[in-house]
């Protein structure tokens, strides 16, 4: 079976569990392969914990899950330091973290500093104890969850730390016939989940990681990205504009859609697919300072010519 349809069939696989999310499947998807790290960010109840159980399950990765709550501390999450009798001293107990899919759900109902442990792990790949460094998996695909800003109990992620994250997507609701075909199946939807088929492994998703950094980006296609970089630092519409690194997160999604896509080259569809879940969350207003709806996005489009 080539790529291509490999990459078929784990969407498929993945589409028989969340339903009528194509789209959504397909954007976590490219996150993972692209190496970076993906929020979800919806209401309770919409399928944000099956998504990353069965994206796990399909790669055949070692998954596991957080509950965050606002008591939780670092070592909850990194682990911490065991004084052990038998030996006389201090044994590391690894955390959580240590895995290969990490799903933080409600990660904003966790404290600042509690955040902050595990976005520093996310950024550096691996976790200091006790002047030991730990590297964590490879591969390492973090998942995290985040209820809406009017939900109470909440610590909103500064934008620093949103920076962390290359996509943020939202699933919505299902539409009614997907929702129907849920409503139906009721009970026998973790049945689907416990029997999803392994279609890849650990070694084929660093392959793919690999293959998608040796995806060609035309000059032209640089040009555009520059130019939608510029486009949000004029100051018309945004209040700041995308950092050198939000453009390495753009071209590296973009690369990753352009794999996805059947293609070892970019073509500016590929910058525009992947433009809103990864610059979404690193935009603001300029008058207001608030988050930009997805549809206010789509001005860079409209006024950024295409090559």
């Amino acid at each position: 079976m080539d790529m291509q349809s490999q990459l078929e069939t784990v969407v498929g696989q993945i589409g028989r569990t969340v339903l009528g999310k194509e789209k959504e499947i397909k954007m976590a998807l490219t996150c993972l392969f692209a190496r970076g790290h993906l929020l979800i960010e919806d209401i309770p109840g919409i399928g944000k914990t099956t998504l990353a159980k069965v994206l796990s399950r399909c790669m055949g990765l070692d998954f596991r899950r957080v509950q965050f709550t606002s008591d939780m501390l670092p070592g909850d999450i990194l682990g911490s330091s065991i004084f052990d009798r038998n030996t006389g001293g201090f044994v590391f107990h690894p955390g959580p973290v240590f895995t290969q899919v990490l799903l933080a759900d409600e990660i904003n109902r966790a404290t600042p500093k509690t955040q902050s442990a595990l976005l520093e792990a996310m950024e550096e790949g691996q976790v200091t104890s006790d002047g030991e460094t730990r590297r964590l998996a490879d591969p390492f695909f973090v998942i995290a969850t985040q209820n809406p800003m009017e939900l109470s109990g909440t610590f909103p992620l500064p934008e620093s730390q949103l920076d962390r994250f290359l996509m943020r997507i939202e699933l919505g609701y299902p539409d009614r016939e997907a929702e129907r075909r849920l409503l139906m199946g009721d009970r026998g939807r973790r049945q689907v989940l416990d029997h999803t088929k392994q279609c890849l492994d650990p070694k084929d998703v660093r392959t793919l990681q690999n293959q998608v950094d040796a995806v060609h980006v035309a000059a032209a296609c640089l040009n555009y990205l520059q130019d939608l970089l510029a486009f949000t630092r004029s100051g018309t519409h945004f209040h700041m504009g995308l950092s050198p690194r939000a453009g390495l997160a753009l071209m590296q999604a973009a690369r990753s859609w352009a794999l996805f896509s059947g293609r070892d080259y970019t073509l500016p569809e590929d910058l525009q697919a992947v433009l809103v879940p990864v610059v979404g969350h690193r935009l603001r207003s300029r008058d207001d300072l608030a988050e930009i709806p997805a549809r206010r996005l789509e001005v860079l489009f409209q006024e950024v010519a295409v090559p």
